[in-house]
């Protein structure tokens, strides 16, 4: 299926598909972190924080504008291509403990560092827009050959990508290390983020008291 951006360019889709209702297996619930795509390992993470009374955190739908669909048989259809109505925000958003949270989720198959390259200028627009209303930004990245995660606060993120003109195209590894934090896989959740979640919010300037 090819689906086009607004401007007409094409999307070409990541590791995870853009409209799927995954079932993972039992195998893939226990080990998670060998080879399910970082948004699955989220969305299961985010299944039990609501079921457990935690927090409410959803993928954002994508809003698309179908234009051809071929119909092989009465009984099915087949979407061949499409459009984004809009240009994306982020991945994330949601309430907890009467914090307002707003993410990305970012897998990277580089082993030293983490191109800025995979965000567009519009969801760093977003990021600073929720950020200046006392949001609480950040974006988890995993480390693909390694299975690393890290959750970054939005503040670094901004930093780097405000020194692309004059500066590094990517945020090195220790770097997210140093100024992250390393989330360990569990079983339920699975990504036990909102732990960090705490440590940030810990050292927000617009945490209350």
């Amino acid at each position: 299926m090819t689906i086009r951006y607004p401007n007409g360019q094409i999307y070409h889709q990541g590791s995870s598909n853009l409209c799927k209702n995954h079932k993972p297996k039992n195998d893939q619930v226990v080990f998670g972190n060998r080879g399910m795509p970082l948004e699955d390992e989220i969305n299961l993470s985010n299944l039990f924080y609501l079921q457990n009374d935690l927090a409410v955190i959803h993928k954002k739908p994508i809003p698309i504008q179908i234009v051809q669909v071929d119909y092989p048989k009465r009984s099915a259809a087949v979407i061949k291509e499409a459009y984004f109505k809009q240009a994306s925000t982020t991945d994330y958003n949601g309430v907890y403990h009467g914090y307002y949270l707003d993410f990305e989720a970012k897998e990277t198959q580089s082993q030293t560092s983490f191109p800025l390259n995979n965000f567009h200028d519009h969801q760093i627009k977003h990021l600073r827009a929720c950020t200046k209303q006392g949001g609480i930004c950040f974006t988890i990245i995993k480390f693909v050959s390694t299975q690393e995660l890290f959750l970054l606060p939005a503040k670094i993120l901004y930093n780097y990508w405000d020194q692309q003109s004059t500066g590094r195209k990517s945020i090195p590894k220790n770097v997210i290390a140093e100024n992250g934090f390393t989330i360990k896989y569990g079983f339920q959740p699975l990504i036990p983020y909102l732990e960090k979640v705490d440590l940030l919010i810990k050292q927000s300037p617009e945490k209350r008291s």
